[in-house]
């Protein structure tokens, strides 16, 4: 069940991480950070509608900063990530929400090099079967080609009876070494 990364861990680079108190937990310093974020924080009187109109499915992967790759504000687009940035089911709702209730009309789909779910198989589920005793509800959704995927996540948001703007919809593939996006047709 293990993926493995394709570039090393910041335990196996030179310069140490600087380290934190054994007793701190990760969420714990999320809490300390966002006590210092708040002091500092002004509402910008934002609405929850998109100033650009655009949601983006992208895969869940800690590499990809998508509102410094893509040129993004807080407050621009909506960000849905999953594992893999499939389009599924809930993906769906999330974007009919977005569309219906507010007001966006572009789709950018966004699936990476390098992704976890590359080669992964159903197999997955049959494990996590047999270690908890219960079989998950949910589909893998790994997949063998990136562009194959990019295409069947274009086609399943297209197709979709509950959206109301598919005409916009574009694919693309991140490549996790250069910063770079391609373009699927």
């Amino acid at each position: 069940m293990t993926v493995t990364p394709d570039r090393p861990s910041s335990a196996d680079s030179a310069a140490p991480a600087a380290e934190s108190p054994a007793t701190e937990s990760i969420i714990e310093r999320f809490i300390s950070a966002n006590r210092v974020y708040a002091e500092t924080f002004k509402d910008g009187g934002m609405d929850a509608r998109p100033v650009q109109k655009v949601a983006v499915v992208a895969c869940m992967d800690a590499r990809l900063d998508l509102f410094a790759a893509l040129g993004l504000e807080l407050g621009d687009a909506h960000i849905i990530r999953n594992a893999g940035g499939v389009v599924t089911d809930d993906t769906i709702r999330s974007l009919t929400i977005s569309q219906r209730a507010l007001g966006t009309r572009s789709i950018a789909l966004i699936h990476h090099t390098g992704c976890g779910l590359l080669g992964l198989t159903e197999d997955f589920r049959h494990e996590l079967e047999r270690e908890v005793g219960q079989r998950p509800q949910w589909a893998v959704e790994s997949f063998l080609d990136l562009d194959d995927d990019v295409r069947q996540s274009m086609q399943r948001v297209r197709t979709s009876p509950f959206l109301l703007h598919a005409d916009d919809v574009r694919g693309f593939v991140f490549d996790v070494h250069t910063g770079l996006l391609r373009e699927v047709r």
